[in-house]
């Protein structure tokens, strides 16, 4: 069951009629259950592996906070955070960790047939990173004397897996939901009407946009790298920046508008990346709940400082903040190179984690050196934004040798002279165009542009005149509902999904 389909919509459906007519007790099981029945619409199997994760952490926070011994409270906590990893590793590291072993044997002349095995297929478990981040970050809350410890275990299961950000995010803090979830807020049609706003606006950018945009994607990529000119690697980088933010943010939409429907209130997970004027402000503005748990439960204690306590901010701290250069610099590039394999088990996703590592440490650089530069804010978005897209040719790429061939095409003066091959090889499927598939990139970021600009200049009026929010909503739903209702099909699930 996922969110771009007639049966999650009937589920929707029925499950917020029932969560506002419920008292609180039967709501908060009907939450559990109905979360356990979205997720065991995928496998039913790993309600286990799941409930395990949480029982883990249940007990685990509850144990932490009984004792005032510190060696007891940290080997509590060390428990609880080597389970969730391990289960993590087994189910999503295990293969990529035995296939690099049997690589290195053989290119060390260990013979051609691998040392190592797994006897089992493993199946990665669906939202596994999210939710084992999410459950983490309580009882490392919990030891940090943050929050208490929740003595309701259906509330605090409830929690980790509130079914509209199991699978993909926001990743949330216990203490900005639970009490949410423990007294159900006042039904507010303005919240309600906001829920609805987001999620429609959620399935347009995923089954309008970005669905639209991966077969062009998917067949650039497929490609010989030695076939592509420079001009094509830069559209390709573009069209999956594209295709991957609509799609994620898309996501993260349709999730923060179901907790909406339902009057409990997330924070925003996404804020324009694509017009930031630096690499440090894109991760204040992309995937805000995982770079704010980066912060907090890696960087900062890296640093040796103070974490923060919230799920908003993003990778960015203060200056001066945290240590010395060299030590918050070491920190950086620990920090990024886990951010990648986070992602997933390649390679490919370390190297994008390096390259915005790589971004930040010239970015600290420059400004150490030059600090009284000042770069014109439009200059300094057009440099971010192409080092930004690149730095999606590895993550998307199958492998480090197609992503430093792609790369190597900007390098290689003739590929900028030949023809390009995108006119036969990427036949566009958006708008009617038939070539030139970097019109499509333009298009797409105009139209961000655009959105932005028409936020933040009627945005105000909308919020002081009921009228004006009235007709602006009649004219989105009238506009955007028709096209989510033709385009809605489960043909391409979320991108994230796979994390």
């Amino acid at each position: 069951m996922i969110f771009n389909s007639l049966t999650f919509l009937l589920f929707l459906v029925v499950l917020t009629a029932l969560y506002w007519c419920l008292p609180r007790r039967p709501r908060l099981y009907t939450l559990f259950f109905a979360s356990l029945l979205f997720y065991g619409f995928w496998r039913y199997e790993f309600i286990i592996l799941l409930l395990i994760s949480i029982g883990t952490d249940f007990l685990a926070s509850r144990a932490i906070d009984a004792t005032t011994n510190e060696t007891r409270r940290r080997a509590f906590l060390i428990l609880s955070i080597t389970i969730n990893l391990l289960l993590l590793f087994v189910f999503k590291y295990l293969i990529f960790f035995v296939d690099t072993l049997n690589g290195l044997g053989q290119a060390l002349g260990y013979g051609p047939e691998p040392a190592f095995s797994v006897p089992l297929h493993i199946i990665l478990p669906l939202g596994i990173s999210f939710y084992t981040f999410q459950s983490i970050s309580y009882t490392v809350d919990v030891y940090r004397r943050f929050i208490k410890p929740e003595p309701d275990f259906i509330l605090f299961a409830t929690y980790v897996i509130f079914f509209p950000q199991l699978v993909a995010g926001p990743i949330l803090r216990a203490k900005e939901v639970i009490w949410q979830l423990a007294d159900r807020p006042p039904f507010d049609p303005r919240v309600f009407a906001d829920g609805l706003r987001r999620i429609l606006s959620g399935l347009f950018l995923k089954c309008i946009l970005a669905d639209n945009i991966a077969p062009l994607v998917d067949r650039g990529f497929a490609a010989d790298p030695a076939t592509l000119g420079a001009l094509d690697v830069l559209t390709l980088s573009f069209l999956f920046g594209f295709q991957i933010y609509f799609d994620f943010a898309g996501y993260s939409f349709i999730a923060i508008g179901i907790a909406g429907l339902l009057g409990i209130r997330f924070p925003d997970n996404f804020n324009y990346p694509y017009l930031s004027q630096s690499p440090r402000e894109f991760w204040q503005r992309w995937h805000i709940s995982l770079s704010s748990w980066i912060r907090d439960y890696l960087y900062l204690p890296l640093c040796g400082v103070n974490v923060h306590d919230r799920s908003t901010g993003g990778l960015v701290v203060e200056d001066g903040a945290t240590g010395t250069n060299t030590r918050r610099n070491r920190s950086l590039w620990i920090t990024w190179s886990l951010m990648g394999f986070w992602h997933g088990a390649n390679w490919t996703f370390v190297a994008w984690g390096l390259w915005h590592a790589a971004l930040i440490t010239v970015q600290r650089a420059s400004k150490r050196l030059l600090p009284q530069l000042k770069i014109p804010p439009v200059l300094a978005w057009m440099m971010t934004l192409p080092l930004i897209m690149l730095g999606w040719i590895p993550f998307r790429a199958e492998t480090l040798d197609q992503a430093g061939a792609m790369l190597m095409r900007l390098l290689t003066p003739q590929a900028y002279v030949k023809p390009d091959v995108a006119h036969g090889l990427l036949p566009a499927l958006l708008f009617n165009l038939q070539r030139d598939t970097h019109y499509v990139s333009a298009l797409l970021l105009l139209l961000v542009v655009a959105a932005w600009a028409l936020q933040r200049t009627l945005q105000p009026t909308l919020d002081k005149y009921l009228q004006a929010r009235s007709l602006a909503d009649f004219i989105f739903f009238a506009t955007a509902a028709p096209l989510v209702y033709v385009f809605l099909r489960p043909i391409q699930q979320f991108i994230y999904f796979q994390f």
